[in-house]
C-alpha cells in the first residue's frame, strides 16, 4: 500500500494538536457514570448553552448519539422517517431495527439532498393497527457536503408539528452547515427536539459526539447510554479535546470550505470530471468507471488518498489538510489528464 501523504479520505482522520493533547493531559477528570467528571460536565453545559437546549450528553461517537435519540424518540414497533442516504439509515449498521426493533420508513432524496415534503408527509402512517407508528422525522445537515436550507428544515418542523412527531436533527457537520448558512448553530437546530454535534470531524477532536434536546429525551438517552455499553469512566480526558476545538477550530471551518472550494475549481477544470461545487467541506467529482478507476489508481501512487469508489469520488477537506495539499491533488489531477 502506497504511503497516504495527502490524506483526503474524511475529516475524520485529524490528528489532535499539540495544544489539544496538553488540554487533555491537564484535564480534571471523575467517574461520569457517577456524574462526577467535572471536564464532561462542562462540555456537556457549554454544548447545551450554545444550542440553548435544556441537556447535552457526551457519547463515543455519532452513530451511538444517533441510535439513543432515536431510542429515546421511539418504541419498540415504532417507525422513523429518514432519507433513503442518511447516514442513520443507511450507514449505521441497522442500529435501530436490531437493538430497539424500530422500523425504519426511507424517503427518496431529491437532486439537492432534501426529501420532498409531500413524500414526507404522505409517508406518515394513519393510526392504524395494521402500520408501525410514525414517532419521529430525522434530518441530516449537511447531507453530502450540502447544507440544507433553513427553510426547508423549517417546514420539516412545519410538518413533524401538524403531526404530533418527534423532530431529530444528525448535525454531524452541524457548525459546518451553520457556517455555510451565516447562522449560529443554536439557530440550526432550534426546531428540533434532539440535535447530535460530532466533535471528531472537522472540529479536530478525537473521539465523540454530543446529543443535545429536551431534559426528558437526554435523560431517556442517559439510560440507554448505558445499556448499549457507552457508560464512560474518566472520560474528562475526552471531553477537554471537545472543549479544546470549541475554543480553537470552530471559526477555521472556514479555511476548510475555502479550500474545498479551490480544490472543486482545480477538478472542475477537466471535462472529463462532473465536480459539484461545495457549499462546506466536501466536494464530489464523478467520472466514467473507467477514467475513474484510472486516476484513482494515479492518484492513490502519489500518496493521495480520498473517498467514494469507481466512478465517484468524495475529497473532503479538514484542519490537517492546507494549501499544498490541495494544490498537489490538483497538479496530479492534471498531470494525469495531460498524459
Amino acid at each position: 500500500m502506497n504511503t497516504i501523504r495527502h490524506d483526503f479520505r474524511s475529516d475524520t482522520v485529524t490528528r489532535p494538536s499539540d495544544g489539544m493533547r496538553a488540554a487533555m493531559a491537564e484535564a480534571e477528570v471523575g467517574d461520569d457514570v457517577y456524574g462526577d467528571d467535572p471536564t464532561v460536565n462542562l462540555l456537556e453545559q457549554r454544548i447545551a448553552g450554545m444550542m440553548d437546549k435544556e441537556a447535552a450528553m457526551f457519547v463515543p461517537s455519532g452513530t451511538m448519539s444517533n441510535l439513543l435519540a432515536l431510542l429515546a424518540h421511539c418504541e419498540r414497533g415504532d417507525e422513523y422517517i429518514a432519507g433513503q442516504d442518511a447516514h442513520c439509515y443507511a450507514h449505521e449498521a441497522g442500529g435501530a431495527a436490531v437493538l430497539g426493533s424500530i422500523q425504519p420508513q426511507p424517503i427518496a432524496h431529491q437532486a439537492d439532498g432534501t426529501m420532498a415534503i409531500d413524500d414526507i408527509e404522505n409517508a406518515i402512517k394513519p393510526d392504524d393497527s395494521h402500520y408501525a407508528r410514525t414517532r419521529l422525522i430525522a434530518l441530516e445537515n449537511t447531507f453530502g457536503g450540502r447544507a440544507l436550507p433553513m427553510g426547508y428544515m423549517d417546514a420539516v418542523a412545519d410538518v413533524a408539528d401538524r403531526h404530533g412527531l418527534g423532530l431529530h436533527l444528525d448535525g454531524a457537520r452541524g457548525f459546518n452547515a451553520a457556517l455555510a448558512l451565516s447562522i449560529d448553530i443554536a439557530t440550526l437546530g432550534k426546531r428540533f427536539d434532539t440535535v447530535s454535534i460530532c466533535l471528531s470531524k472537522g472540529l479536530g477532536a478525537p473521539v465523540g459526539s454530543v446529543l443535545v434536546g429536551r431534559g426528558e429525551l437526554i435523560g431517556k438517552a442517559r439510560r440507554y447510554r448505558k445499556m448499549v455499553g457507552g457508560g464512560l469512566r474518566q472520560s474528562g480526558i475526552l471531553a477537554a479535546a471537545a472543549l479544546y476545538a470549541l475554543d480553537h477550530n470552530v471559526e477555521r471551518l472556514a479555511d476548510d470550505h475555502k479550500r474545498a472550494k479551490r480544490l472543486a475549481e482545480g477538478l472542475a477544470r477537466h471535462p472529463q470530471l462532473s465536480v459539484t461545487m461545495p457549499d462546506t467541506n466536501i466536494v464530489w467529482a464523478k467520472a466514467e468507471r473507467e477514467v475513474s478507476g484510472a486516476l484513482t489508481e494515479h492518484l492513490e501512487s502519489m500518496g493521495i488518498a480520498f473517498g467514494g469508489g469507481y466512478g465517484e469520488h468524495r475529497w473532503v477537506t479538514h484542519i490537517d489538510i492546507g494549501d499544498d495539499d490541495i494544490e498537489n491533488a490538483i497538479s496530479a489531477v492534471d498531470t494525469f489528464f495531460k498524459d
